[in-house]
């Protein structure tokens, strides 16, 4: 159901319709002289070292009304916040029950939705290769997209 691809220092992760559904960013841990981090992080994927985990990032919640140069009315705004305070909701009730660390962002990629990130701690270290990320961490994006949250 989930697909990685690599780009430079992270993952990206597909869904079944080629959707881009999060970014996936190994922790590789301290890495000196920091000016060679780029040489060195290449060096590691090209290894397959192992890594004890990292940070997975997901789309949080869609407001529909930023980033338009169209008039609004009060009902749409309305509508469309009811929908995102629904959204938060559910993520805040999913991030409650895990007692999960999490920090919120303005997504990068959209100025009219917030991205959440959170860090994924794997039970054994897993090597540098995409298959093997995505297999580590497929439970978790199976569990958020059976929530909906996904």
């Amino acid at each position: 159901m989930w697909k990685l691809d690599r780009e430079d220092d992270f993952f990206r992760i597909f869904d079944n319709n080629h959707n881009i559904a999060g970014y996936f960013v190994p922790d590789y841990g301290n890495i000196f002289p920091e000016d060679k981090a780029d040489d060195v992080i290449e060096q590691m994927h090209k290894n397959r070292d192992k890594v004890p985990g990292g940070y997975l990032t997901v789309p949080m919640v869609k407001f529909g009304i930023f980033g338009s140069e169209e008039d609004l009315d009060v009902m749409y705004v309305e509508s469309h916040l009811s929908d995102a305070l629904l959204r938060l909701g559910a993520w805040k009730e999913f991030l409650l029950q895990n007692q999960m660390h999490h920090a919120i962002r303005m997504a990068h990629t959209d100025q009219d939705m917030l991205s959440l990130t959170f860090p994924v701690k794997f039970t054994d270290p897993v090597s540098l290769e995409k298959n093997a990320i995505l297999s580590t961490l497929e439970p978790t994006l199976d569990l958020l997209h059976e929530k909906g949250l996904l």
